[in-house]
């Protein structure tokens, strides 16, 4: 939250859209907090409490699409529940999908930081919960610097391999290209061209300051620099950029 805020004060670009994950930064510290109090293995039903001060949230705050959304969930009267099940594991409208990940976020972190899981090995999905990651880090070790990745729903970080495609699993050095901008030297473009996907990585040993989740969401300019080569996200964050 500090980060985001931070960010949001220097870069002007990115100000609303940081502002924005702000306010569901705090309100998702609130979620953590009162199930990190309940019972040691939470149901998803502790979560619909928390539907309304989201959907609040959302109409107040948020970009228009999301606004309405937040009011027509809020039309419908349905729980938070119902909205898992009606769009996670489906081809459902993303708008749908971020107000499920918003909740399921901190409740998934809570489970993993948990749960006794094995980060060996290179998986290309989440060790925890197996979805995909959401941007990746590199962190200074001897005279380089180690790769991991940072998972999009539960927040697991596990080592990954510097050549190599968390997409694919393309391993050869020419085809997986590392884009930069000198606005964000600390935040590039890994991306492969053989499944033409890409990650972005927030290099810490360039600035120890960065928070990998948000950094890689104020960096929206590298993302659009991406989609216009042809290339497309692993996985979108959770404002589904």
């Amino acid at each position: 939250m500090a980060r985001a805020q931070e960010l949001a004060q220097t870069q002007s670009a990115t100000a609303e859209i940081l502002n924005f994950y702000l306010g569901i930064a705090g309100l998702q510290k609130t979620v953590y907090d009162d199930l990190k109090a309940g019972p040691k293995n939470p149901d998803k039903s502790l979560l619909d409490p928390h539907f309304a001060a989201l959907l609040s949230l959302v109409r107040r705050t948020a970009p228009l699409p999301l606004a309405e959304a937040a009011e027509e969930l809020a039309r419908a009267g349905n729980t938070f529940q119902h909205l898992v099940e009606t769009c996670w594991g489906t081809p459902a409208d993303e708008t749908y999908v971020f107000f499920a990940r918003a909740l399921l976020q901190p409740y998934t972190e809570l489970l993993a930081s948990r749960s006794d899981i094995s980060l060996a090995g290179t998986p290309s999905t989440c060790p925890f919960c197996g979805e995909k990651p959401v941007a990746g880090v590199l962190r200074g070790e001897g005279e380089g610097a180690k790769r991991s990745l940072i998972c999009s729903l539960c927040a697991t970080e596990w080592e990954f391999r510097r050549i190599l495609c968390p997409g694919c699993g393309e391993e050869a050095v020419d085809k997986l290209p590392v884009y930069s901008a000198s606005q964000f030297e600390h935040v590039r473009v890994e991306a492969c061209d053989t499944c033409h996907g890409y990650i972005k990585s927030v290099d810490l040993t360039r600035n120890g300051l960065a928070v990998p989740v948000v950094d890689e969401l104020a960096t929206v300019p590298l993302n659009i620099w991406a989609d216009e080569r042809g290339y497309t996200k692993l996985q979108p964050n959770l404002l589904g950029m």
